[in-house]
């Protein structure tokens, strides 16, 4: 490759990993701030849950048909569309009043998302298919450094007594700011590989889809994929209500614990990126369930606030790699068909997306400690489907 032309691909995958730095900045704010806006909005476990669930189940049901349309010519289009509503969906967040306001600013940023950062992550497979497990760890990494500043965010906006609704007026003025970055790369948004094939239209990467799900070991992945997001999202998303609710922190403190798991997190997938150049992405894997298995149960049967810490710092080391090896895996399963593998995990995202309002429910019923426990189910099934794959 010439020195023009390397310069052009790092500048092309650097435009996509800010796209997955600011999706997960977004996470990370509201993630840190949960206690904050239930306070401030009065909403109640299960309507967390469903806050957390309906737009999830909204975004799943609408994005395959995106993802598909991100194998056709309009890939470049849908990017930056959903970059612009990203936007938007963020300053709805900052603006809204109650928990019905709330529910439609995440149902706006839910398939905004998908079409923005989902189709970025394709192109990014795309640009080098001999490398996807090791630009998924570049992408997460992007990711978690996004998760990182957004508990910052939070924090220093309530310390400068701005508030949870400065942070995210901020992060839709940055999200504009990317989406113009993107729109200067212009081979950021288009299929290298197989052009020709991948470019056909609809309804032919509809049928690819369909013929994809006959493949047992694309639904392996794809159902491994919904399992490892118990342990991942379901816990993250709870994590600042345990921390508060369970332990007894104070809302501001608990942004430290979200900022423990974020960056460790944040340091255990950068130390993945060199270690998947020496060591099998599945092996690893393994031994992560397994790892897993001993460190959470410790974590929840801790009895003080700073051994919690110590061990939700191990957790978030242990988690890395979990969804970038088994995406990578799922899009080598479907070569040349990036749409199509974001369009059936969406498929399968419909079922996950009712996690997160069953664990809402258990929790009002039976109390968020108790619910915690349900979620060493991940690692479990993790491991019995690693066994699967021989």
């Amino acid at each position: 490759m010439s020195k023009n032309g390397s310069s052009q691909s790092a500048r092309l995958a650097f435009a996509l990993l800010i796209v997955e730095f600011l999706d997960e900045l977004v996470d990370g704010a509201r993630q840190s701030a949960w206690a904050l806006v239930r306070s401030d909005l009065g909403l109640t476990y299960t309507q967390v849950g469903l806050l957390l669930t309906l737009p999830m189940l909204f975004g799943n049901v609408v994005e395959p048909a995106l993802s598909l349309l991100g194998d056709t010519r309009r890939r470049r289009a849908l990017i930056l569309g959903g970059g612009v509503c990203f936007a938007l969906a963020c300053a709805l967040v900052a603006s809204s009043r109650g928990f019905w306001s709330l529910l439609v600013a995440f149902i706006v940023f839910n398939p905004s998302s998908g079409a923005f950062v989902g189709l970025s992550q394709a192109s990014l497979m795309d640009s080098d298919p001999a490398r996807r497990e090791q630009n998924m760890a570049r992408w997460v990494f992007a990711g978690s450094l996004g998760v990182l500043a957004g508990s910052v965010m939070v924090g220093t906006a309530v310390a400068a007594n701005g508030g949870w609704r400065a942070a995210f007026g901020a992060i839709s003025i940055v999200a504009l700011v990317v989406v113009l970055n993107v729109r200067r790369q212009p081979n950021a948004t288009r299929n290298d590989s197989h052009e020709s094939e991948t470019h056909e239209g609809f309804i032919e990467s509809a049928r690819a889809a369909l013929r994809a799900l006959r493949n047992a070991e694309v639904l392996r992945w794809l159902l491994l994929l919904e399992v490892a997001d118990l342990m991942l999202d379901g816990f993250h998303g709870f994590l600042a209500l345990y921390f508060a609710d369970v332990v007894g922190m104070t809302p501001a403190r608990v942004v430290l614990a979200v900022a423990v798991r974020s960056g460790f997190g944040l340091a255990g997938d950068f130390l993945l990126i060199p270690l998947l150049e020496r060591v099998p992405g599945l092996k690893y894997l393994r031994g992560s369930a397994l790892a897993m298995l001993l460190l959470f149960p410790a974590f929840l049967f801790a009895p003080g606030v700073g051994l919690k810490l110590v061990l939700l710092a191990l957790i978030g080391v242990c988690k890395s790699g979990w969804y970038s090896i088994l995406k990578a895996q799922l899009y080598a399963a479907l070569p040349s068909r990036s749409g199509a593998a974001l369009a059936l995990a969406n498929v399968t995202g419909i079922a996950g997306s009712l996690l997160p309002l069953a664990l809402g429910i258990f929790a009002q019923r039976f109390g968020l400690a108790a619910m915690m426990w349900l979620l060493c189910l991940s690692p479990l099934a993790l491991l019995f489907g690693f066994e699967t794959t021989g």
